[in-house]
């Protein structure tokens, strides 16, 4: 498994596995706890595995936690979608940086994204199913949702979001966010 650094979001990184196929299909590995370990990440560390199943053009995000945050690892597990990382982390060298990949299941590609950063995807296939494997139990009462067309940010969605949460539709812009949270 080929592990490489983010430049754009300091700590983060894309796992790049070797999926072998033959006339049956495939076989692929993952998550491999010595490649997670070799960037000096806690494979055990992660407490929770979720998916969703999304259908082309639905948008998720831009989510984060609030408090101590959460890392997680995301991979695209059937279909293709934008994923979009954003750093948003007061001390980072990289912060408010903007990162983008395309994660699918031809690759099996995992992006590591660390506590503080938000996160969104959009699918871009008729389905995408989108794996986490998050390093906290979900607690609602830490989740702040971003925007996802907010101007600062000016993420360039591929696709127009045909479907997306009541909480994502009505979320506030990261400047209305660092207000609340500076205040």
């Amino acid at each position: 498994m080929k592990v490489t650094e983010v430049p754009a979001i300091a700590g983060a990184y894309l796992f790049e596995p070797t999926p072998y196929a033959d006339e049956r299909g495939f076989f692929c590995r993952t998550f491999d706890a010595d490649a997670v370990r070799s960037v000096g990440l806690d494979p055990d560390a992660f407490v929770q595995d979720s998916v969703s199943r999304s259908a082309r053009g639905v948008l998720r995000g831009l989510h984060l936690r609030s408090g101590a945050g959460e890392a997680k690892l995301v991979r695209c597990s059937y279909g293709r979608i934008f994923d979009v990382v954003v750093d948003l982390r007061a001390d980072s060298p990289t912060y408010r940086s903007r990162a983008f990949f395309e994660l699918s299941d031809e690759t099996q590609r995992s992006v590591y994204i660390p506590a503080g950063c938000a996160h969104g995807f959009q699918a871009l296939t008729g389905t995408a199913d989108t794996s986490y494997r998050i390093d906290r139990p979900h607690d609602p009462a830490e989740d702040v949702t971003i925007a996802f067309d907010d101007p600062e940010l000016a993420i360039p969605w591929p696709l127009p979001a045909v479907s997306m949460s009541r909480r994502d539709r009505e979320a506030p812009s990261l400047a209305e966010i660092l207000k609340h949270k500076e205040g």
